[in-house]
């Protein structure tokens, strides 16, 4: 029986509604400070994050034009509309912070900055940096 309801399941086609966008503002700019692109660091790694034409408010506080960060460490961007994982590879800056200190293991890492609305859905236009590559010593 049981097998049955789980086979049923699996075949059922549904969907989870996307979520609605906060706009952003058109000339926002997300960067990364430091590290620089093509950088050899060591560990702690510290990652300071730069939002130009934007502000910084912590997650669960709605103020237009604003969000908080998210660092993407070895992954894709995520669905831009719905809310960004917390996981190993999407970490969360919920509390407002604009720098962070990550352990990350030896070797080559990409990072990327995605700004997320209170919710911590990606704003309509996504608010991104571009991707950076750097070495873990």
């Amino acid at each position: 029986m049981y097998r049955l309801l789980i086979l049923l399941l699996a075949l059922c086609p549904f969907s989870v509604p996307a979520q609605e966008r906060t706009p952003a503002s058109g000339n926002a700019e997300l960067y990364f400070i430091s590290p620089a692109d093509g950088a050899t660091v060591s560990n702690p790694v510290t990652v300071r994050f730069g939002l130009k034409n934007m502000g910084v408010a912590p997650a669960g506080i709605k103020y237009d034009n604003s969000g908080h960060h998210h660092l993407l460490v070895d992954t894709e961007l995520p669905a831009l509309d719905f809310p960004i994982i917390n996981d190993g590879n999407h970490l969360h800056f919920g509390g407002g912070q604009t720098e962070a200190t990550v352990e990350l293991p030896p070797g080559e890492h990409t990072l990327q900055l995605l700004l997320g609305d209170f919710a911590h859905i990606p704003h309509d236009p996504a608010v991104m940096s571009e991707r950076i590559t750097i070495t873990v010593e």
